[in-house]
This record gives structure tokens, C-alpha cells and sequence, in this order.
């Protein structure tokens, strides 16, 4: 028996090759799949509940001041709520009011009969952008104006670029903690810390540039342009919100966590330094929500505990996957594992528990209704990581009955290549996490808001000359609103010198309507018009991007 508990470790010393291959490839494809998935619009999280006037109203006198009102608080983008006149000038005078969810626009009173344009981008209290237009006319309407001021739209790459940089920084949280937490109460003596150590100061530096990044990315994403489109003022008005300020305070808390590390990373703590740093670890820990969803909730303050709890368990069971994977399960000798492994098993537990308890607050909270769920994009991200976790909790299960017939010790190479798939799906799981907190809430998407659209259409479709992300809100019968962005194939905006849009429903004879459009900016169009009756509608886009280059796509959009 001696012989071959000896030689089994050689056999999984022998293979360390593949664990690494088989984690590092669950990341890579996690990271390609956000890097290369389909440009979309930047994520509104707060809904146009009402204007005064009306969107597509007809008022007798000229107003002296536009009242928008949103789902939600918001705040300004500088420069970026405008109302133009039918002539084409700035009807706005002086800065708009912002007070909760209210936004209260000064115009001229003495403004022109005509069709006038409102357009707006401001950032809802998920530190997310909102942008969007619509019109109002004074005496009779006329020919709506064109925008002509700069894109209310992020780059495309910006928002792909935000999604990773959060990844970067779940992946440096889960690095830092597994090291910090199994040197401070599992780690052998006789081990050399060296290795874990160079792996927790590698967390530590991820999850710095990682929030630097998302500091920097926030000013173009937030006020459009791209990823270098950063001005001093607008990185003190990011600094100046609670985004900056929940980014600000986690570089802090790093910072002040890296002086107790050290100590730890050299040997034993005693257990007030192990006290402080697990303060400032979980006070680290409630930055995350407060930049986003849950601090916006309808029940913020369980949905931030909630989200802290749910990141914090996330932490200690990956991080500790991690130490197993590289770590003890290849230098632990067999008593020891003995000794570590039912202490693991234990604390895996409890963190799969608050992790599910978590995941079920926190889902009741974002969803609302089982509609929802899956009528979303959010519901659905939501389910396929519920399907994953799934998968985990099973490994995890098999692994857990190995330490319960006390295996695990004797088998460290099952053992070790349980974890190793433990990893390779949560790293996917971690994706969808990032990618979640960019998408707007199913309570929010589904219209669970009064005055929010119950349905909403969204597709990207492709020529040979641009892509072009067409939104149709609410897709029902009714007056719709039609939203045109076009982009180069490598989703830069492209310029668009002539847009024209039909929509026909030939299964009940109605020939092609054409829809009226708007140039918003050079590569966003914009369009009110009614679809009389439910069917499958065939919609078609004409392009033209210069004096003799076109190319027309089609869309199929079931109306309710």
C-alpha cells in the first residue's frame, strides 16, 4: 500500500500539464466569447417613463421648459440633453435641472411652429448610460430636425472592454483570497509559502489595474466616444460619483490590506492582524454593489448585502479550488491532506450554501416575475449560469464524497482533477457574472416598471458593407420607436449619408410602409411610426454610406 500511495502522486505530478490547460482554457474561451460576441448598444438600466410634452404630441403654444422623467434617478452627461429647434438650432437655454428621477429642460418660449427634437444621454443610478430622442411639436408638425452634435453612443469597444475589465477583476479577487485565506488557517509549516504568495500579490496587482481600468473605461462609456476619449473633466465628474468613490475606496482598502500581507505571505499571523484583514476584505467586498445593480434595486440595501455575501462566497470557494489545484494536492503528503481536506470540505459547503441563498435573493430582487426570466436577456444570461452552477455543485458532490470516505488523501489525483473541472466551469460562470452586471435587469427589460414597454426587439444585421443594430420599442401594435446605428465590420460607427426603412405584413396584404426617419448623428437613425395590425412584419433597411455605395438588409419582427 506504501508503494502505491507513492506512486500515485507521480502519476499526477506527471500530468500538471493538462490541469493548467484545462483551467486556462475554460478563461481563455470565457474571454474570447466576450471579446468577440456581437457589439450591442450600451446597457440602459432606467426606462423613459414620461415627457412633458408627450413624445409625438402636438402642443398650441411653446413650452418653456421639457420635463422628462425616468424609472429611476439619473444624472447629467454634460453637454449631452439637447432640443433642437425645427430649424435646426439649439431651442435649450441653460443647463437642465436634475432632481431624482426628473429632468427639467429651460427652452425658449418664444420658440417657432414645428417639429422639435429632444435628445438626451444621462447615467442612471447603476452608474449605466442611457441614451435616446424623441419629438414633440408646436402648432402643427413639420420636418423633424437633425441632431448635429456629437454621438450619444459609447464605442462599441469601450463596452466589450468594460465587460472584461470586470472579469479581470473577479479573477484577481478569487486569486487574492484563496492564497490569503488558506495561508492564515490550512497552510502546512514545513511548505514553502513562496508560490502562493507570488500568486496572491499577482491577484493583488490584477484586481488594481483591474479597477483602474474600470475607473478610466467609465468616462468614454458613460459620456460616448472611444477608449482613449478621456478628459480631465470627465474623469473628475466619474471620480465625483459613487462609482468613482466605491473604486477609489477598494484601492484603498487594497492598499492598506498589502501591508498586512506581507507578514502573512512570510509565516503565521496572530489573530488580531488576521482580524483586521478580514475587515478590511469584506469592507473591500461591498464596493462591487455599491457601483451597480443592487445599489439601484427596489430594495437596496439587501440587495447590496446580498451581492457582497454572493461575491464574498465566490471568493473563498474558487480561491480555495485554486490553492487545491495548484498547490496542495501536488506537495501536501497524505496526512496532511487527511487534516486539510474535511476543513475545506466544510468551508466549501457553507460558501456553496451562501452562494445559493445569495444567488435566490438576489434573482427574486433583479427578475421579479417568472415572465421575466425568460423573456430577457438577463433572465436567460441568468439561466444558463444556474445551468453551470448546477453542473459545479455536482463536481463539487463527487468531490465531497471522496473526503467523506476519506479518498481524497489516498486519491489525490481524482481529487485534483474534480477541482480542475470545478474551474474550468466557473471561469465561463464568472463571464456570465460580467457580463450580467452590463446587462439591464430582467425587472427593468421586461417592463415591471408603470409606463415601461412590456415588449422590445433587438437584432443586429449584417451586408457586405456595415452591421446595423436595429431597436424596435415596444413591438406591438401601435405607435413604435425605431432605433438605426450602423458600424464598420470591425464595430467603429459608420458614417451614413442616406437611410430608408419599409415595413410590410404581406400575410395580411398590407404593401410596405415607409417609415420616416430621423439622422440622430451620422450613424444613428431614428423613427415613429404605427404598425396597424399583429403579424410577422418584414422590415427592410436601405444604407447608403457613400455617393454610390448601398446595400439593403431585411429583419423579421413579430408584432403583438
Amino acid at each position: 500500500m506504501t508503494a502505491a500511495v507513492r506512486r500515485r502522486p507521480v502519476a499526477v505530478a506527471d500530468r500538471p500539464w493538462a490541469a493548467r490547460l484545462a483551467t486556462a482554457a475554460g478563461l481563455l474561451v470565457t474571454l474570447l466569447a466576450l471579446l468577440l460576441a456581437p457589439a450591442t448598444p450600451a446597457s440602459a438600466h432606467a426606462v423613459l417613463v414620461s415627457s412633458s410634452p408627450a413624445a409625438s404630441s402636438v402642443v398650441q403654444s411653446a413650452p418653456a421648459e421639457v420635463v422628462i422623467t425616468f424609472s429611476e434617478g439619473v444624472r447629467k452627461v454634460p453637454g449631452k440633453v439637447r432640443v433642437i429647434a425645427p430649424d435646426g438650432s439649439r431651442a435649450d437655454r441653460g443647463e437642465p435641472t436634475f432632481k431624482g428621477a426628473v429632468v427639467t429642460i429651460p427652452v425658449d418660449p418664444s420658440g417657432s411652429r414645428g417639429t422639435y427634437l429632444v435628445s438626451y444621454r444621462v447615467i442612471s443610478a447603476d452608474s449605466h448610460p442611457v441614451s435616446g430622442a424623441f419629438t414633440y411639436s408646436v402648432g402643427a408638425p413639420s420636418t423633424p430636425p437633425t441632431d448635429t452634435g456629437t454621438d450619444t453612443r459609447a464605442d462599441p469597444v469601450v463596452g466589450n472592454a468594460v465587460k472584461v475589465a470586470k472579469y479581470l477583476g473577479y479573477a484577481g479577487l478569487l486569486l487574492l483570497v484563496g492564497p490569503a485565506l488558506v495561508l492564515a488557517a490550512l497552510w502546512p509549516r514545513r511548505l514553502s509559502r513562496r508560490g502562493p504568495a507570488r500568486l496572491a500579490w499577482s491577484g493583488l496587482g490584477l484586481l488594481a489595474v483591474a479597477t483602474l481600468a474600470e475607473l478610466w473605461l467609465q468616462v468614454p462609456y458613460t459620456n460616448g466616444g472611444g477608449p482613449f476619449d478621456v478628459t480631465g473633466s470627465g474623469f473628475g465628474d466619474v471620480l465625483g460619483s459613487t462609482y468613482g468613490t466605491a473604486h477609489l475606496v477598494r484601492l484603498g482598502l487594497l492598499a492598506a490590506a498589502a501591508f498586512l500581507l506581507r507578514p502573512l505571505f512570510a509565516g503565521p499571523v496572530g489573530r488580531t492582524d488576521g482580524l483586521i484583514l478580514a475587515i478590511l476584505g469584506g469592507a473591500a467586498l461591498f464596493t462591487w454593489p455599491l457601483a451597480g445593480h443592487p445599489a439601484a434595486s427596489p430594495a437596496p440595501a439587501v440587495s447590496v448585502v446580498v451581492d457582497a455575501v454572493h461575491l464574498g462566497s465566490m471568493a473563498v470557494w474558487l480561491g480555495g479550488l485554486v490553492m487545491l489545484a495548484v498547490f496542495l494536492l501536488r506537495r501536501a503528503d497524505e496526512r496532511e491532506l487527511d487534516a486539510i481536506l474535511p476543513i475545506w470540505s466544510r468551508w466549501a459547503a457553507l460558501a456553496v450554501a451562501a452562494l445559493l441563498l445569495a444567488g435566490t435573493v438576489q434573482g427574486l430582487i433583479e427578475v421579479a416575475t417568472p415572465k421575466a426570466l425568460v423573456d430577457t436577456t438577463y433572465g436567460r444570461l441568468l439561466l444558463a449560469k444556474i445551468v453551470l452552477f448546477a453542473l459545479v455543485i455536482g463536481v463539487a458532490a463527487y468531490s465531497r464524497a471522496l473526503v467523506r470516505r476519506r479518498a481524497a488523501a489516498g486519491r489525490p489525483g481524482a481529487m485534483r482533477r474534480a477541482v480542475v473541472a470545478e474551474l474550468a466551469i466557473t471561469a465561463v460562470v464568472l463571464g456570465l457574472s460580467a457580463t450580467l452586471v452590463q446587462t439591464t435587469p430582467a425587472r427593468t427589460a421586461s417592463g415591471t416598471v408603470a409606463g415601461a414597454p412590456d415588449n422590445f426587439f433587438s437584432t443586429t444585421l449584417s451586408s457586405p458593407l456595415y452591421s446595423l443594430q436595429v431597436e424596435l420599442d415596444p413591438a406591438e401594435t401601435g405607435s413604435n420607436s425605431l432605433h438605426l446605428y450602423a458600424y464598420t465590420k470591425d464595430n467603429r460607427p459608420q458614417p451614413v449619408q442616406e437611410w430608408k426603412a419599409t415595413a410590410a405584413l404581406p400575410s395580411a396584404g398590407i404593401e410596405p410602409i415607409t417609415i420616416p426617419l430621423l439622422p440622430l448623428t451620422d450613424n444613428h437613425a431614428f423613427g415613429e411610426f404605427n404598425l396597424p395590425a399583429a403579424g410577422q412584419w418584414q422590415l427592410r433597411f436601405t444604407v447608403r454610406t457613400s455617393d454610390i455605395d448601398q446595400a439593403t438588409v431585411t429583419a423579421t419582427v413579430p408584432v403583438k
